[in-house]
């Protein structure tokens, strides 16, 4: 947390971080583009926010009802809803992903016995939760696999010490939102269950796997013992979470949910914006992830015809409607080009932050959702000849 947002105090544009700054700028510019690849709700104004919900809202339940009190009516709606759409006994709601999850992996070592999870370096509990896991849960995670995508069957069968549960992250995200293939998925439950290890899906981007597994919702989370699902992530809802699994695991989990300080008096904003998300972003997420594949190829081809020396897309064909992409110059360098021409022309082309890989080598996230509907692959080719324009020259 900042400073700024910490003493809820303004400071001037000079006392501002050049990171805080461009942040700034680029979220401004995201505000002013007439042309994005992903306008996502979290950046609209509280005014815009509640909105949605009053012209949405009526659509999805029944307003007229009593709000929820600690978890009941329109919250146990939402879980119904999920555990029909995940195929399980029951589901409960979480105020976030990260507890959600550490609650299912401690009942799950609870009852195998074994406190150890066996889990890619890359997801997010490792990268993005300061330990909780260990400092938290008491749990033990072992790395399966460092290599950048989802460990495969072998390396769960040639793991050298127990473990009680497995947990897969699809997609996985820091790899580039990447996902085995459904045969490979598959054989790597089997190898955990020949370890007599429960399986735990890390879905907090589920929802736009369907397309590259070419199965439903259900027949994916049936893999598993245990799923989690994320409401805001690409259902673009406020925030909020579900474990779903069998039902004396959820009402496990419900009593810790408690027990961590997740049972809140009333949720129905966030709740109610979950349930726009299943009826509205949920079948849309198809063609994103199938336009997205549209996008990528014309990056792709676009900073090839504007004799970038070299650049990657990654995955070459996009798993879901989320990608990298990856050129050779400074972060900061390419952060300053995407937001100039933004401001410039009004086409954001990159509208998330850019990361330093290694020396001269950085990669952002791209994201298409319904804005990014519009743009054919000539509009994506003309943005990126434009992008490589304002980079500076090489020598």
């Amino acid at each position: 947390m900042s400073d700024e947002a910490e003493h809820g105090e303004e400071r001037s544009a000079e006392e501002r971080t050049a990171p805080e700054r461009m942040r700034e700028r680029r979220a401004a510019a995201h505000r002013q583009a007439r042309r994005v690849l992903s306008r996502s709700g979290f950046r609209n104004t509280i005014r815009e926010r509640l909105a949605l919900l009053q012209e949405a809202g009526p659509q999805v339940y029944d307003l007229d009802e009593p709000a929820d009190m600690y978890g009941d009516r329109i919250v146990a709606a939402l879980e119904e809803r999920v555990a029909m759409l995940l195929g399980t006994e029951a589901a409960a709601f979480f105020p976030t992903g990260t507890m959600a999850q550490q609650v299912a992996l401690r009942c799950w070592a609870a009852r195998t016995g074994n406190p150890t999870v066996a889990l890619h370096p890359l997801a997010h509990p490792e990268v993005h939760e300061r330990n909780a896991l260990s400092q938290v849960s008491g749990l033990r995670p072992v790395r399966v696999t460092n290599e950048p995508r989802l460990p495969t069957a072998d390396e769960v069968r040639d793991l050298t010490e127990p473990f009680g549960t497995l947990m897969l992250e699809l997609p996985l995200r820091d790899a580039g939102f990447v996902l085995p293939t459904w045969k490979e998925l598959c054989e790597t439950v089997a190898a955990a269950r020949e370890r007599d290890a429960v399986v735990h899906l890390d879905g907090a981007r589920l929802w736009e796997s369907t397309v590259h597994f070419d199965r439903r919702l259900d027949a994916i989370a049936d893999l598993a013992d245990s799923v989690y699902v994320s409401f805001y992530k690409s259902l673009d809802g406020f925030g909020g979470a579900a474990l779903a699994g069998p039902r004396t695991l959820v009402e496990d989990a419900k009593t810790w949910r408690h027990r961590y300080g997740g049972m809140m008096f009333q949720q129905f904003p966030t709740v109610l914006s979950a349930l726009v998300g299943l009826e509205r972003e949920l079948p849309r997420l198809p063609g994103y992830v199938r336009h997205a594949r549209v996008v990528a190829a014309a990056l792709r081809e676009g900073f090839a015809e504007a004799g970038v020396p070299w650049a990657r897309v990654h995955p070459e064909e996009p798993h879901t409607h989320q990608f990298q992409v990856w050129l050779p110059y400074d972060a900061d360098v390419l952060a300053e080009t995407a937001v100039r021409q933004a401001e410039e022309t009004s086409v954001l082309l990159f509208a998330a932050g850019w990361q330093s890989t290694g020396p001269g080598i950085s990669l952002t996230e791209v994201t298409v959702v319904e804005a990014g509907l519009e743009w054919t692959a000539d509009d994506v080719k003309e943005a990126v000849a434009e992008f490589v324009a304002r980079l500076p020259q090489r020598d």
